[in-house]
């Protein structure tokens, strides 16, 4: 009999790419092979801001223990693997002096896959800002998006002949509002001048780095960006006007940006006074075109009314649905959602991925195993939701699972764990979940 997942898999055609992620400083271990200082490492040292002042620089030691990895990718089925490069290791002094141990890591690394039969599924940037920029002003600032173009072209002269895929930026949002608005990651900033100045230096990083990549050819391009579904608490128009403000926010402000050269109205009307002079002249730049989108997924938000929140009025909640070890519902409708906005209103044409989906559990070991049947029921539920759309002729292209590895989970420290597999941060020793054992069975059929 068949499990849920293999059901799933069965009905999707041979060509879906199957895929598992990870991000450079969540997993490699900054303290490895001439790695310069990002963000991150001033963010932990601030008392309060990341759980036990927890940093990456060793993390899960990715960088020595790649080797291991890929070959878990590879052992699972799996057909790509969704990494991320470090911009502080292949330029940790300034940004003309290349890291040639960063080189031959990342050159190790691609052909690691290559040879494996995995397919690199590229980022350029998952948050690890070079601390000399981030000195400077960083995503506050026109230069940094100019930086971020030269450290492209660095990749791409590098390793661009070698990519399948490349987007140039994770989650953007997280980078600007969560950043420099909520101050939940680094650097902290509590502002809604530098969050809005934050939210369109990304855009326009994004867009300056897909004109670079396209100046070497490359043609398979795409962005990846974060969305979380908005629910209003109650039905009076002030909650609606808010949530629709949330949804402007968080989600429309990357999609509108990137497919249609534009800003949502109602996030414009609250950031127009503390833009750059002369955004508008950047948006065509922003909205250079793409050959796939992708969306990472999570959860949703409800949206309560706050005369407190002075900024923009509202705070999110959580409802009663099941919660993941994150307190994040699980909400795969919302996934749906946004898989068939983006087909309707913003890329009708192009492949959709599932670039990140998975779950925080509290996992335990029994008998030397971690029974994680809650993250597979999750992974069930939402590929159960593009399994579907996928067969209603939705131009859905594959999925990936966040996260192959147990990592550092940002301001959570090492105190949540994402993985199908699991790691023993004092030995290094790495060991399949139930999760990572119903993914194998689905996909080495």
């Amino acid at each position: 009999m068949l499990s849920s997942l293999e059901t799933h898999v069965k009905r999707l055609p041979d060509d879906f790419l199957f895929g598992v992620a990870t991000s450079s400083y969540q997993i490699e271990g900054s303290n490895f092979g001439g790695c310069g200082l990002s963000h991150w490492h001033e963010f932990a040292k601030k008392s309060g801001r990341v759980f036990n002042q927890d940093d990456g620089t060793i993390a899960c030691n990715h960088y020595h223990l790649w080797e291991t990895d890929l070959n878990l990718v590879r052992d699972a089925g799996f057909k790509s693997y969704r990494f991320s490069f470090s911009w502080p290791r292949l330029l940790p002094e300034n940004s003309k002096k290349i890291n040639p141990e960063g080189i031959s890591f990342y050159d190790k690394l691609i052909d690691g896959m290559l040879d494996r039969g995995i397919k690199p599924f590229a980022t350029l940037y998952h948050w690890d800002l070079p601390v000399r920029h981030a000195k400077k002003g960083g995503w506050q600032m026109r230069d940094t998006a100019n930086y971020f173009a030269d450290y492209t072209d660095l990749i791409m002269r590098s390793f661009g002949d070698r990519l399948f895929s490349v987007a140039p930026i994770n989650e953007p949002w997280c980078v600007a509002w969560l950043s420099h608005y909520w101050g939940h990651h680094a650097p902290g900033v509590e502002s809604l001048s530098s969050a809005a100045k934050a939210m369109h230096f990304v855009q326009l990083a994004h867009g300056l780095s897909i004109q670079v990549m396209r100046s070497y050819g490359h043609r398979y391009l795409g962005c990846v960006l974060n969305k979380e579904y908005a629910v209003p608490f109650d039905d009076t128009d002030e909650t609606v006007r808010l949530t629709d403000l949330f949804d402007a926010i968080y989600n429309k402000w990357f999609d509108q940006s990137i497919f249609a050269g534009s800003y949502p109205r109602e996030a414009l009307a609250l950031f127009e006074e503390h833009m750059p002079n002369n955004y508008i002249d950047d948006l065509s730049i922003i909205s250079q075109p793409l050959d796939w989108v992708g969306t990472n997924y999570y959860t949703r938000s409800i949206i309560k009314p706050d005369k407190l929140e002075t900024g923009i009025g509202f705070r999110c909640i959580r409802g009663d649905l099941p919660k993941t070890d994150m307190g994040w519902e699980i909400a795969p409708e919302g996934l749906a959602h946004f898989i068939k906005r983006t087909a309707e209103n913003y890329a009708p044409q192009l492949p959709h991925y599932i670039t990140e989906n998975g779950m925080a559990s509290t996992d335990i070991i029994q008998q030397g195993k971690i029974n994680d049947i809650d993250r597979v029921d999750y992974f069930d539920r939402h590929l159960q939701i593009i399994t579907d759309l996928k067969l209603q002729g939705v131009n859905l292209a594959g999925y990936f699972a966040w996260s192959l590895l147990d990592n550092y989970e940002w301001a959570y420290g090492y105190a949540k764990r994402f993985g199908i597999v699991h790691v023993d941060y004092k030995t290094q020793k790495r060991m399949p979940k139930l999760s990572y054992r119903a993914w194998q069975k689905a996909l080495t059929r």
